[in-house]
């Protein structure tokens, strides 16, 4: 079974994030994971286009009930309906997450993963969280989010 990796961050970014998250994506594709996130813009947008742009596969799990909310490199649509409950849902679904800059939605998404014992690897975060692995840069990023974790 393939790995899903989580790509967590804000519904809009600027530029030097979205560059980030775009690699981001493109490498957890090149690894041949599966990319999980919101499935809306910034960040989300960016790692799946990202994932695209390597013939990845993307999955959103959106907030409502509406498939066309998707932002257009998702593959796949979860409709939730859960509206941001459903970050609980994304934290569990992912063998890891990669957490990119963010507000105190990708602030939930941290704390719930940890919750759970998902590694959480964070690039370009403003918090510092005791438990989450610190990347310099998106390919340390996707290389320590993947290490140490079963296919």
């Amino acid at each position: 079974m393939k790995m899903q990796i989580g790509v967590i961050g804000a519904g809009t970014c600027d530029n030097s994030i979205e560059k980030m998250a775009e690699e981001v994506g493109r490498e957890i594709a090149k690894r041949g994971a599966i990319l999980i996130c919101g499935g809306h813009g910034g960040v989300m947008e960016a790692s799946a286009r990202g994932a695209k742009m390597e013939a990845g596969t993307t999955l959103g799990i959106l907030p409502g009930d509406c498939r066309q909310d998707a932002n257009k490199h998702i593959d796949i649509a979860v409709l939730s309906n859960m509206g941001h409950a459903r970050n609980a849902i994304i934290a569990q679904s992912c063998d890891s997450l990669i957490a990119i800059g963010g507000e105190y939605g990708t602030l939930s998404e941290i704390a719930l993963s940890l919750k759970m014992g998902k590694k959480v690897v964070t690039l370009g975060s403003k918090w510092e969280i005791e438990g989450t692995i610190k990347a310099s840069d998106p390919v340390g990023a996707v290389e320590l989010a993947m290490s140490d974790l079963r296919s």
